[in-house]
């Protein structure tokens, strides 16, 4: 899911010419600038890019950020990370946050520290020292990959944040004189309302360690989420307290009958002010988060959270940051080098580790179970990262694509319906989008040769869910070969995901032997057809009588349509697996060509969107900000027109990504986006995940090389790369003249240089020979 309003003010006026991006006209930075340094976390923190600047590590289970703002329902789409840039104050730090996500929740363990009095309320933005928030400067905070600090201007008080994989940390610098506090409010969530809170906890221990948790009825119903947190500096008094109201009855209290002597309390409103006097050296916070128990908060908190010393937590945290961007190294401009290592930052946040120390996790059953043998991670954003995210941890982060995998088998074997996660968070199902989409992200990895898990399992799970009849009309689908509009909302795009889905489970069950399995999914890969109609040109969607839906309108969109957060003239496109029989239906290659042009070159207006938040990034009909385009830049190669396809990205490139804190004009959805920036700039992107096949596009770096597993390095290379000379002329693999438009992984991974000579003018023969073309199942195997 992916929005952006930035672009309906005018970004892609037709004053924009063919040309290089701008920033790719300087000469290389010096070798020695780190990809650390080069990592921007305010990238995307304004607009609708919905990243947020916090500190966290690579995969980590703690997202430790500043929030803006916690906002009802109705006005949540804007703060989906809890933070907005232009936005002039602060309510407070929280443990748990979504990375570039269009829908939200979260927001856990909200801290804020005072100096002086305490309010208890938030109080309004527009309203300063209405409450407990406070206003703060940009010129005071400090953004990098583990490390976020600003100064709360209403309280004159320097806050830092780092975070470890399960643990947060925090340092408060209070003024002297005035006496320090810490609030704790367990009430607000991002994406809030009335009634989310089911119930909380809160309980000071004997040792002094703060524990609780609450269970939340948001985007993952019935959600738990559990805490402990340690100060470096005694406790000079606390007080707990519940806020709720119009509760007409609360059973009897407890012992003690003052906040401050509560030792433990329980409800739907819960806060507690932690109070430390007048301190000369800085406070030190750290708290650590579970989906399971109070108790296993507290073992993570002793095994990773062991001693205060915050500077070596932050060393820590940059050093797996840096261990982690390591994985390319790019010779490029300042600006460039910004965008890619952030892009390759933001792509590294999620799945989240979502394990406690002992190994347990929380199913989708919402039962406790154990992980033997692998690392549990869920926030699985699988609509969006099957494409190009998940591809590009094939690559980069083996290792870790081997505990996705068996991630995902294990949530589908906790499964209460048997199937695999849709999109998930701290192990809990939502619903969200459609697909089947861990089929793709699973098959990837098995025909990469990622096969640390359980094969056998993992293709039983992937069965299991491509048959499961009462999920998203696959029933119909099985049936009829195509899900029916007068049954299934969206129904055209449910059929044509549906079976690229089935054609990536085809992949894998041929690759293991199955062919009778692999036979099953491969016809119903071949289902698109029967949904696109060949005498409008355009994918639509039918009745359950086998009649098109009528009237039809190929720029028509919205919520319940025919399509999902897209229209015709994008869905159209969406057949990764057979784009040369999709070229076949519209006639020809030079009539496919034809009507992608007038995708990119239609005048549309952005406002025709507006009802629709998350198709953004527009040029003409391509929403670069929504995924379901993300691949119709590179389907010039398939028809005989690689230039075109360079053309196109260099337009894409020049207007999409900007190194500002508007600079993605969508939703980065958990590093979908950012992992399509990575990929072109590299000079290929993976159309048909499963085909192990990277379509050629054109570089927009100098010089990168892929640091891969076994000490390999793939090194990218271009000469004349500037605004003059935008077309690839001519591409070398390891010395030898390639002339596919395709790499295959294998060649990847052994390590090798990919060279690109660019030239003025396009390069109309190259690319365009017989096998030139990459994989499409009705077109002879390349």
């Amino acid at each position: 899911m992916s929005s952006t309003t930035r672009l309906r003010h005018g970004l892609l006026a037709a004053a924009l010419s063919f040309a290089l991006p701008a920033l790719a006209l300087a000469a290389p930075s010096d070798k020695a600038s780190s990809a650390f340094a080069a990592v921007d976390p305010m990238i995307g923190t304004g607009g609708d890019g919905h990243t947020f600047p916090g500190a966290t590590v690579p995969f980590g289970m703690i997202q430790l950020s500043p929030d803006t703002a916690m906002p009802d329902v109705k006005h949540a789409y804007k703060w989906a990370a809890g933070y907005q840039y232009g936005d002039s104050s602060i309510l407070g730090f929280s443990h748990t946050h979504f990375s570039g996500s269009g829908h939200s929740d979260l927001g856990d363990v909200l801290v804020m520290p005072i100096a002086g009095d305490v309010k208890l309320d938030p109080g309004s933005p527009d309203q300063p020292g209405s409450g407990y928030r406070s206003r703060f400067d940009h010129k005071s905070e400090k953004a990098e990959a583990g490390y976020y600090a600003v100064t709360l201007a209403d309280y004159d008080v320097r806050a830092e944040l780092t975070a470890g994989a399960r643990v947060g940390w925090h340092r408060y610098t209070f003024p002297k004189g005035k006496p320090a506090h810490l609030l704790l409010d367990l009430r607000p969530s991002i994406y809030d309302y009335d009634g989310k809170v089911l119930w909380s906890s809160l309980r000071v221990r004997s040792d002094g360690t703060v524990t609780g948790g609450r269970t939340t009825r948001g985007w993952a119903p019935g959600r738990q989420l559990y805490f402990a947190m340690r100060f470096n500096q005694p406790l000079a008094s606390r007080s707990l307290k519940n806020r709720e109201s119009a509760i007409p009855y609360r059973g009897f209290s407890g012992p003690g009958n003052r906040a401050e002597d509560v030792d433990a309390i329980s409800g739907r409103a819960l806060e507690g002010v932690f109070d430390f006097g007048d301190l000369g050296t800085p406070l030190v916070v750290k708290v650590a988060v579970s989906s399971v128990s109070e108790d296993n908060a507290v073992a993570n908190l002793d095994k990773d959270g062991a001693g205060f010393d915050f500077d070596t937590r932050r060393a820590e945290a940059r050093q797996a940051w840096e261990k982690a961007l390591s994985s390319v190294d790019v010779q490029a401009p300042a600006q460039t080098r910004k965008t890619f290592y952030t892009a390759l930052y933001h792509a590294m946040i999620a799945p989240g580790l979502s394990m406690d120390v002992n190994g347990e996790y929380r199913g989708p059953d919402n039962q406790v179970h154990t992980a033997k043998g692998f690392d549990f991670y869920s926030t699985w954003s699988l609509w969006d990262v099957y494409r190009a995210q998940q591809p590009l941890m094939t690559l980069l982060e083996p290792a870790k694509s081997n505990d996705f995998v068996s991630s995902l088998i294990a949530a589908r074997q906790a499964s209460p319906f048997g199937i695999l996660p849709v999109w998930a968070y701290q192990g809990m199902e939502t619903w969200c989008m459609i697909g089947y989409h861990a089929v793709p992200v699973i098959a990837d990895a098995y025909m990469k040769g990622i096969r640390g898990y359980d094969a056998n399992a993992a293709l039983d799970a992937m069965v299991a869910s491509a048959t499961y009849g009462p999920y998203g009309g696959l029933d119909d689908y099985m049936k009829l070969g195509y899900v029916p509009i007068d049954r299934q909302p969206e129904a055209a795009s449910k059929t044509v995901e549906y079976a690229f889905d089935d054609w990536s489970l085809a992949q894998m069950a041929k690759a293991m032997g199955k062919d009778g399995i692999a036979a099953t999914f491969m016809k119903r890969a071949g289902n698109w057809k029967n949904s696109f109609d060949t005498k409008t040109g355009f994918l639509r969607a039918r009745k359950s009588d086998g009649t098109y839906r009528e009237p039809f309108d190929p720029s028509s969109a919205g919520y319940g349509s025919d399509y999902t957060e897209g229209n015709a003239w994008q869905y159209s496109w969406y057949v990764p697996q057979d784009v040369a029989g999709l070229i076949d239906a519209l006639g020809g290659r030079q009539a496919f060509v034809d009507k992608l042009d007038s995708v990119f070159d239609a005048k549309v207006d952005p406002k025709s969107f507006a009802h629709v938040e998350d198709i953004t990034g527009l040029i003409g009909w391509y929403a670069h900000g929504n995924e379901p385009s993300h691949q119709v830049a590179y389907l010039y190669d398939y028809a005989g027109q690689p230039w075109k396809t360079q053309e196109r990205l260099v337009k894409i490139m020049q207007t999409q990504y900007t190194p500002t804190p508007t600079g993605l004009v969508g939703n980065d959805d958990l590093g979908q986006m950012s992992a399509w920036y990575i990929f072109t700039a590299l000079g290929f992107y993976p159309v048909a995940p499963g085909s192990n096949q990277y379509v050629i596009g054109r570089p927009f770096v100098e010089k990168a090389t892929l640091n891969l597993a076994g000490g390999k390095r793939f090194t990218v290379t271009a000469d004349h790369l500037d605004a003059k000379h935008p077309y690839v002329g001519k591409v070398t693999l390891n010395g030898k003249s390639l002339e596919r438009t395709f790499v295959r992984h294998e060649e990847i991974v052994a390590g090798g240089e990919l060279h690109f000579s660019m030239q003025e003018t396009p390069a109309k023969t190259w690319g365009t020979g017989e096998g030139a073309q990459p994989y499409s199942m009705s077109a002879p195997a390349n």
